[in-house]
């Protein structure tokens, strides 16, 4: 009868961008290979702009316009890296269209993203997606190689 009380609420995290999914262990830099920044996956970007992965808020944007953090309903707090080497860019091929503090739903547009731009004038192109406060959760993979924006689950996390 009480199960359902204390069942675990899973956040389910889409994709942010169109493109191959990869491990955070295939991510040429040790901040986020070594997973120092939480938990998550990386894609490798085929074109389109970076959207909303869950319902919450923007908690963080970089003045570089290279990386943005949200926080779900539950807590869950995640950070979006747009390729590497990209903060000396210094918000040249971003386009943002939110700010901090503003309620975002999954799927919305959050960062528009010349991506030629990016691979000629950044080390790379890789995206990771981090959950910053996985050491609070119990993350879960989905078993995927390519993703669409919005449409492919990515991982669920669920707090220990």
């Amino acid at each position: 009868m009480f199960t359902k009380l204390f069942r675990k609420h899973k956040l389910q995290i889409y994709a942010p961008i169109t493109g191959e999914i990869l491990s955070l262990d295939q991510v040429p830099d040790p901040v986020f290979s070594q997973k120092m920044m939480g938990e998550g996956v990386a894609i490798m970007p085929k074109g389109g702009s970076v959207h909303s992965p869950i319902d919450g808020t923007v908690i963080l944007l970089s003045g570089t316009k290279h990386a943005i953090a949200l926080r779900s309903n539950d807590g869950t707090e995640i950070l979006i890296h747009i390729g590497l080497e990209t903060v000396s860019l210094k918000g040249q091929g971003f386009t943002v269209f939110v700010n901090e503090g503003e309620r975002v739903s999954i799927g919305q547009l959050l960062i528009e993203v010349d991506w030629d731009y990016i691979r000629e004038h950044a080390s790379n192109v890789i995206t990771p997606i981090v959950i910053t406060n996985s050491d609070e959760r119990e993350v879960q993979y989905e078993v995927v190689k390519e993703c669409i924006i919005g449409e492919t689950l990515l991982m669920t996390a669920s707090s220990k």
